[in-house]
């Protein structure tokens, strides 16, 4: 792909970074609150030196689908951080590179992945005929950032017969946890008793802004949360998944807040085996074990049969 529209694999940081600088303004000014840089703000002094948006590692632009035309490219660079991204760069050095799926994947569990505006169109059979059969797709980040690939993603997967839901990047420094999940539901994080949507997940993590903790006390973050989740289950009828890691967790909410009763762990963790659970958690849902392998986007495993996830699904 060499047209002026689409990002050629080999030199994808350098054309990005040349339609950045003339596209950012329009393309992520009204996006951004208060205080977050636009696309490619920083430039380093070489030519052609970047890096993508606050807490993504310089090589994060490798992951970038080099299909996705340059506009929607300066958009996604500059706003999307993906599901998992802040906790590999705090936990998890260097990334952990394929074969794993083989090495975890055991009987009673169910293959699975999660994507976002980063891999761009998916070839959504492919996947399915590698073995994935749920995907989580991101929607929304803090109240300024749509997936542009979501109907994609979040059509895709379910047309082929995967089980789908969607999930949010928490921003707890911006706005309320109410005002977040409106906006989540509002543009694609429902639920619906169909047996193939899954509740919406939020996606808690570190702060890629600044403070780990979004500059909250345990007591806050734990309240901020509980506003998120309490919408939601006003919203949708489910409360959401969490998505987290036991060190963030450790860190921003301790023994403060107790979600164990009501909202599905998936955990974030980089190993052979899921390691010591957040607080309050006996059970984890999910987990996410590696940022890339068979499947497009992060690699997952559902912890239970088959029938179980479509329980989860379809809510009883």
């Amino acid at each position: 792909m060499s047209s002026r529209n689409t990002l050629p694999a080999a030199s994808a940081r350098t054309t990005l970074l040349a339609a950045l600088v003339a596209l950012s303004s329009a393309a992520t000014a009204s996006a951004q609150p208060a205080g977050q840089r636009t696309a490619f703000e920083s430039v380093g002094p070489a030519a052609g030196q970047a890096a993508p948006a606050p807490g993504l590692e310089a090589n994060w632009l490798d992951k970038l689908n080099p299909e996705i035309p340059s506009p929607i490219a300066a958009y996604i660079v500059a706003n999307d951080h993906p599901m998992g991204s802040q906790i590999r760069l705090h936990e998890f050095k260097p990334f952990m590179r394929g074969g794993m799926l083989r090495t975890i994947t055991k009987v009673g569990s169910v293959a699975g992945m999660d994507v976002s505006g980063y891999q761009g169109n998916v070839n959504w059979s492919s996947a399915y005929s590698k073995g994935a059969r749920f995907a989580y797709v991101k929607a929304t980040e803090g109240t300024y950032y749509t997936n542009p690939y979501f109907a994609q993603q979040y059509n895709g997967s379910y047309n082929v017969g995967m089980i789908r839901g969607a999930y949010h990047f928490a921003r707890p420094d911006t706005t309320s946890g109410a005002t977040q999940a409106d906006y989540f539901v509002n543009h694609g994080g429902g639920w619906s008793a169909d047996a193939k949507t899954l509740p919406g997940a939020l996606d808690m993590e570190y702060n890629p802004y600044g403070s780990t903790c979004y500059g909250l006390s345990k007591s806050g973050m734990a309240s901020w949360i509980s506003s998120f989740s309490n919408r939601y289950k006003t919203r949708t009828g489910r409360y959401p998944v969490i998505y987290t890691s036991n060190s963030w967790w450790t860190t921003c909410v301790g023994t403060s807040g107790n979600f164990s009763a009501t909202s599905p762990l998936w955990v974030a963790r980089y190993s052979s085996t899921v390691g010591t659970l957040p607080y309050a958690w006996s059970y984890y849902t999910f987990w996410q074990f590696a940022d890339s392998g068979t499947f497009p986007g992060d690699q997952n495993t559902f912890n239970g049969a088959y029938d179980r996830l479509v329980v989860l699904a379809r809510g009883y």
